[in-house]
């Protein structure tokens, strides 16, 4: 199959420059939808492609974008290899940018006489979180959505979870910080082995990601910065606020790796349970990096996702005007 992939330069209402990425069907294919595909922290384009690949073949055009300070959008500063950003109201603005860029996909169709084509999302770690942010302001933008591994939680390694926390407020006292937190320092992932990788089991897909580093460089970071840990723990604790979760009504389908070591699945479990339309499914043998597994624990995701997106699918060609 045939398809073609676009790159373009996207401004976010806050002026930063973010790269985004687009594939569309084989030339006479008529889409059943668009998905917005959000990737997590430290990660890019290229690392996505067989996965966008997979939407393709399943009807979807397929609109995703580099977050800012990592991959090939806009850094902090010039050569930066950490993530940072003050607050996560910087990432609401990227998202605002990848929604007004579906919303003139659109308006395309709508100029050529084409009908609008139901928009999903799928959204990975950090991905997920901020679209959460998003569908709690904004509950009827997308037909529904499909969250693999969301960060509500995070592990935090060898320290606990209050020194942790306590570490982060005294080095943002002042003003967000931007070092790398300790973690970290040291990973370069384009040098990491397979072995030291807490992500995936599949050692074929890591080293085709690590492969894409090696070859474009500057698409990689190391990690976060205790900044950006400061501005993850404040968006978290406003998820867990009585409410949040309750005010999401989009159908969601939220997917746990049983094995993850980043993100904490009793937290995912938690929320899941307070959202009004979702279901919660845990691959058991997954770890964090679902969509980089093993062939059968990605069959299994494709296989939640499909019959999940049939329902979706359906009810949004039922209840669409003639």
């Amino acid at each position: 199959m045939t398809t073609s992939f676009r790159v373009k330069t996207l401004i976010a209402p806050d002026k930063r420059q973010l790269r985004a990425g687009f594939r569309d069907l084989p030339e006479g294919q008529e889409p059943h939808g668009i998905c917005l595909l959000l990737h997590g922290l430290t990660e890019y384009l290229e690392k996505y492609e067989e996965t966008a690949d997979e939407l393709v073949a399943r009807g979807f055009l397929v609109v995703t974008i580099d977050w800012r300070s990592q991959g090939a959008s806009e850094r902090h500063r010039s050569g930066n290899r950490a993530g940072h950003v003050r607050s996560f109201e910087e990432y609401d603005s990227d998202m605002a940018a990848a929604t007004i860029q579906v919303e003139a996909m659109q308006k395309e169709r709508a100029a050529a006489n084409l009908r609008p084509l139901p928009v999903i999302v799928l959204a990975h770690s950090m991905g997920a979180h901020i679209l959460l942010r998003f569908l709690h302001d904004h509950p009827r933008r997308f037909a529904g959505a499909v969250l693999t591994a969301p960060m509500l939680g995070v592990q935090t390694g060898k320290y606990t979870p209050h020194y942790t926390r306590w570490v982060t407020f005294l080095l943002n006292l002042r003003q967000p910080s931007s070092r790398l937190i300790y973690t970290v320092e040291d990973r370069d992932p384009m040098k990491l082995p397979f072995e030291e990788n807490e992500v995936t089991s599949d050692r074929a897909r890591y080293e085709r990601n690590r492969d894409v580093l090696k070859a474009q460089p500057f698409l990689r970071i190391y990690g976060p910065t205790f900044g950006w840990l400061g501005a993850a723990f404040q968006s978290m604790d406003r998820m867990a606020r009585s409410g949040f979760a309750e005010a999401i009504t989009t159908p969601l389908l939220v997917i746990g790796a049983g094995g993850d070591r980043l993100v904490t699945n009793a937290t995912t479990r938690d929320f899941v349970k307070r959202l009004p339309n979702a279901k919660y499914v845990e691959i058991k043998e997954s770890e964090h990096e679902i969509l980089m597994e093993s062939d059968p624990i990605r069959a299994h995701f494709w296989s939640e996702f499909d019959a999940f997106m049939e329902v979706r699918l359906s009810e949004v060609a039922r209840t669409r005007p003639l």
